[in-house]
């Protein structure tokens, strides 16, 4: 794998009620996602959800429980949103999540204090606007897309539009030589150690 391209597609804000959506195009195509979950939307009856992103060969990081702007949140609060998120996971999957996306990108020094997970951002699809069509977001993924790249894209509630590029994404990238991997995949494969102080990637060659 370190001697292909690699790309990592990484969706948040789910579980949702397109998660299974975007797994059944994943699975179809024999690729394995990251996902960024909100704690609060990890309910019992996701669990389900969960064990299969797993089974598949997915990530699941988080995203902080409430989806709230977490650059104007207090130390103490900034850990409560992280730590409410992990420990749903463990509690429902057995796993540690391994990787922090700030919701909105917003960022501060004291989240970089009180988080000790790397922060991914990525090649935005804007997909998180409904005005984005799904071509728009086939062609602005396309267009930042180089080795090393996460891409972000959205498993959120009703984003219809992203199943519908989703499946035209991977094989364009395909048709560019690129192949597929998690986050932790991409940066073992590429041989990057994430954890740096005050930094936020987009791509492991950052």
């Amino acid at each position: 794998m370190e001697n292909q391209k690699l790309v990592a597609l990484t969706f948040d804000d789910g579980p949702s009620n397109i998660t299974e959506k975007v797994l059944d195009i994943l699975e179809s195509e024999g690729i394995a996602g990251t996902f960024f979950l909100i704690g609060q939307n990890i309910t019992p009856d996701k669990k389900p959800t969960l064990e299969r992103q797993l089974a598949l060969g997915c990530e699941i990081a988080n995203h902080s429980f409430t989806h709230s702007d977490m650059s104007k949140m207090s130390a103490e609060v900034i850990r409560e949103e992280i730590d409410k998120t992990s420990d749903v996971i463990r509690d429902m999957v057995g796993i540690e999540t391994r990787f922090f996306r700030p919701p909105y990108i917003a960022l501060s020094d004291v989240m970089y204090a009180n988080i000790n997970m790397p922060f991914i951002c990525g090649a935005d699809s804007r997909d998180w606007d409904p005005s984005t069509t799904a071509q728009d977001r086939v062609d602005r993924v396309l267009a930042q897309v180089t080795d090393g790249s996460l891409v972000l894209m959205h498993d959120m509630q009703n984003n219809e539009k992203t199943l519908e590029a989703l499946p035209q994404i991977i094989s364009k990238l395909r048709e560019k030589g690129f192949a597929f991997a998690t986050a932790s995949q991409i940066f073992e494969a590429k041989g990057i150690d994430p954890h740096v102080p005050h930094k936020i990637w987009s791509n492991t060659f950052d």
